[in-house]
């Protein structure tokens, strides 16, 4: 629909609200898709007006993230050359470059990681000595500095002129831009239809979008949603001309110093610019609510809190020490608890849309705002969107609750992000029944959608804390003690946080018959292992279903999948004769594995376990330890092995129960971690390949789907053409490091994919890998390298599991199980 420019419109297919760089990159975006004249933006003030306008507006391909990188890469193309060629507008790029510094071996690690993974995405990327540093800027102080990562083609924006760029590519393209124009309220009608209620006037669309900024969490509280960010202040200062700077004929690199100035120090013009995220005492604003009225808002400078990094950053730069301070930008922007993000659907609504919640919006709104538009628009993003998805957080993240997790985020800014770094702040968030008893036998706990879950059991003198590294650490040989035990007698772990939901109702097998790709249990007590998919055949979630009754079934999959799969349910239901019920918060569950899981058993039941009573791959109702619960004879450990879903006031009982029948027997304690290195050992696929990126075909999970059933997204997952696939790896230890995932796989020496999920196969010595890589180089026995720590690794692609290949174990028979 073409709107006309002079009348305030009545209907849209889309309204964004919030005229930053992410509301303007999304029309932009959108307007790419072919949505331009079907889109109206309102903005309060005027565009850049909320946070944008004051960001210092650096980017970098220092990052860790194989989605992200995917982004900045694609930013850093839109402002060095593609928008302003597109749009005639000026955007100012400063492609200087940057170097993020290493002063311990945990950073060196760091980046060797990080480039591991620029190497995969074929970023302009390298490790570099101190000496090469101070070559290309030589006012730095390098004392103590082990290496650096440099990253040539990074810089610097405008972010007012790029943002008007973007809204020139969007206007061109149709998109409508009302400035002056303030939204109050933002409500669904009975047609499931958005009404924006504004200053101007009330339009109704299709689709609604939050990009209000540091307004978002407000906004969507108009319309009864809770969108977990949190206002926090960061202070850059601009001093006064640098003589040094004068005679320079280029721009000095980008330093980013996370030890030593927790920020970065660039050159402005030939001025310095000094920008810090203080670790202590970070401060938050606006907890109710951010004043409609502000307009290009900046806070007085608070010397005091900054005042330890400022000094050391005058250390490091000594030609900034002696010059004064002209402009002090104290400015407030949006962080959510775990610092990604919020981009995606809004939880429990249709057609409401999340665009808000970034932190750092010059250096990852464009391609984030890109993928957000192609998911609108597509029904599908082209990265994995589980890290941004909205979806992530539940109603546990209360108000408070974001600001105690904001203020953590903000300290952790300029921290090694180690690989499986525990945030604790706010914590424990919803424990299971057995939280106290596992954390009393040395469990050291994750957080996942807000329950707590055990990662490993700390004993034999390892603290009973998260031991951090890029190499291996001293928790590498506990999880090898929980995996041998579970491989040589029995392993139990408390798997409450798993997303558990029942569907019942006269229609509720020909709704769900329509959502799964594989075929629905045909008897009571029959489980099977399918998927849901969107109508680009990528995949939503993988989920275990469990016939009940005949109108009765039992849904389990990863626990930050809750939220999404509730919603797909009901975005497909329609007048469907179906009742969904939530059972994550009160069942509780637990898994028993190993050869000597049906003795311990056993001893707790009546009920009869051979294989002829209680086949693999089957459930029943049965008494344990006096109370009624369901067990599924299921194993995600590849052995011999029961679930067991209950009441949670029955957990503990059972626990205890299976704990004294078992503990003479070797029966132990494990944790997440343990159990991926085990599903690694059994080839089975995780969270970290079945994403919304790819397809059935392109995960290479096919044999779980149906060729003689319709279901949603079957002709787009069955299609032949592959853009790449899902490949099972072992790569040649070293006894340092295994890698953590997306680092470079490389066939006679060039880059064909990257690893998705990393992990050391304890029972057979080698380091196994799924990793997405070109259709051609997914032969079983091809030779390939994988990056690891920086050094190419020797491996192997293989064609059946590491352990089991067979799959025997997990069927094994009473009578085959030794006395």
């Amino acid at each position: 629909m073409i709107m006309s420019e002079k009348t305030f419109p009545s209907h849209a297919r889309v309204v964004i609200v919030g005229g930053g760089v992410m509301g303007v990159g999304l029309a932009y975006h959108l307007a790419h898709e072919g949505w331009g004249h079907d889109t109206v933006l309102l903005e309060k003030a005027e565009l850049t007006s909320g946070s944008t306008w004051h960001a210092a507006g650096q980017i970098t391909h220092s990052t860790s993230s194989y989605g992200l990188g995917k982004c900045v890469d694609y930013n850093i193309g839109l402002y060095s050359g593609g928008l302003e060629a597109e749009t005639g507008q000026a955007v100012t790029w400063h492609g200087c470059g940057s170097f993020r510094l290493a002063y311990t071996e945990d950073e060196m690690d760091w980046l060797r990681h990080t480039l591991s993974v620029g190497r995969s995405l074929g970023f302009n990327i390298d490790l570099v000595s101190p000496q090469r540093v101070a070559e290309l800027h030589p006012f730095y102080n390098l004392d103590g500095v082990l290496g650096a990562l440099h990253t040539p083609d990074d810089g610097h924006v405008d972010p007012t002129n790029v943002t008007m760029a973007l809204a020139a590519g969007a206007r061109a393209k149709g998109v409508r831009i009302i400035r002056r124009c303030r939204a109050s309220n933002i409500t669904q009608l009975a047609s499931g239809e958005w009404q924006v209620e504004t200053d101007q006037g009330t339009i109704t669309c299709e689709h609604v979008v939050n990009a209000g900024g540091t307004y978002a969490r407000q906004m969507g509280e108009w319309s009864g949603l809770q969108l977990p960010m949190t206002s926090m202040t960061h202070h850059y200062f601009v001093t006064e001309n640098v003589p040094e700077f004068e005679a320079l004929d280029r721009e000095l690199p980008v330093i980013r110093d996370d030890k030593k100035v927790s920020g970065y120090i660039r050159m402005e013009q030939k001025r310095g610019l000094i920008g810090i995220y203080e670790k202590a005492n970070p401060n938050a604003v606006w907890l109710d609510e951010c004043p409609w009225d502000y307009e290009n808002w900046l806070f007085d400078a608070d010397y005091d809190r900054v005042m330890p990094w400022l000094e050391e950053s005058l250390n490091r730069m000594p030609v900034l020490a002696e010059r004064g301070i002209t402009r002090e930008v104290h400015g407030a922007i949006s962080h959510p608890p775990d610092g990604n993000p919020l981009i995606g659907p809004a939880p429990g609504v249709r057609n409401y849309w999340c665009c808000c919640g970034t932190q750092i919006g010059i250096g990852w709104g464009p391609g984030l705002t890109r993928e957000l538009a192609r998911w609108m628009v597509h029904g599908a993003a082209d990265i994995s969107m589980r890290d941004y998805d909205p979806r992530r957080f539940g109603s546990y993240a209360t108000k408070e609750w974001q600001v105690i997790k904001a203020k953590e985020d903000y300290c952790l800014r300029h921290e090694i992000p180690f690989p499986h770094f525990n945030r604790l702040a706010g914590r424990p968030v919803k424990p299971s029944p057995l939280y106290d008893r596992l954390k009393s036998k040395g469990a050291v706990f994750e957080e996942v959608y807000g329950h707590e879950r055990p990662r490993w059991f700390a004993k034999a003198g390892i603290a009973q804390h998260d031991h951090y590294g890029f190499g291996r650490t001293p928790v590498h040989d506990v999880v090898g003690d929980e995996c041998r035990a579970v491989r040589e007698a029995a392993g139990i772990m408390d798997i409450s946080a798993f997303t558990k939901v029942e569907l019942s109702g006269p229609e509720a097998e020909t709704l769900l018959d329509r959502l799964v790709a594989n075929r629905l249990p045909r008897k009571t007590g029959g489980i099977a292992l399918t998927h849901m998919l969107n109508a680009a055949g990528r995949i939503e979630l993988e989920t275990t279903v469990v016939r009940l009754a005949s109108d009765r079934f039992y849904l389990v999959c990863a626990a930050f999948f809750e939220q999404r799969l509730l919603d797909h349910l009901d975005r497909h239901r329609g007048t469907a004769d179906v009742t969904v019920t939530l059972r994550s918060n009160d069942w509780a569950a637990l898994t028993l594995n190993g050869p000597r899981s049906r003795d311990i058993l056993a001893t707790c039941t009546d009920a009869p376990l051979d294989n002829a009573a209680f086949p693999w791959l089957t459930a029943q109702e049965i008494t344990v330890a006096g109370h009624r619960l369901w067990a599924f004879r299921m194993s995600y450990a590849g052995e011999l092995g029961w679930e067991f879903h209950m009441p949670r006031d029955a957990a503990l009982a059972v626990y205890d129960a299976l704990w004294a029948a078992g503990a003479p027997l070797g029966l132990a304690d494990y944790g997440s971690f343990a159990m991926n290195a085990m599903r690694m050992e059994k080839g089975f696929k995780g969270a970290g390949e079945l994403t919304n990126e790819v397809t059935l075909a392109e995960a290479d999970v096919l044999r779980f789907a149906r060729t003689d059933k319709a279901y949603i997204g079957r002709e787009a997952t069955l299609a032949p053409a592959r853009r790449f696939v899902c490949a099972y790896l072992e790569i040649a230890p070293d006894g340092a490091h295994d890698g953590h995932g997306g680092e470079a796989v490389l066939l006679q020496g060039k880059v064909v994919g990257s690893t998705a999920s990393v992990a050391y196969g304890h029972s057979c010595g080698k380091i196994l890998a799924f990793a997405y890589v070109r259709p051609e180089a997914n032969v079983a026995g091809t030779e390939v390298e994988v990056v690891i720590a920086g050094t190419p690794r020797p491996a192997r692609i293989l064609g059946a599991p590491a352990y089991d290949p067979e799959g025997l174990l997990p069927r094994t028979d009473a009578a085959q199980i030794p006395a």
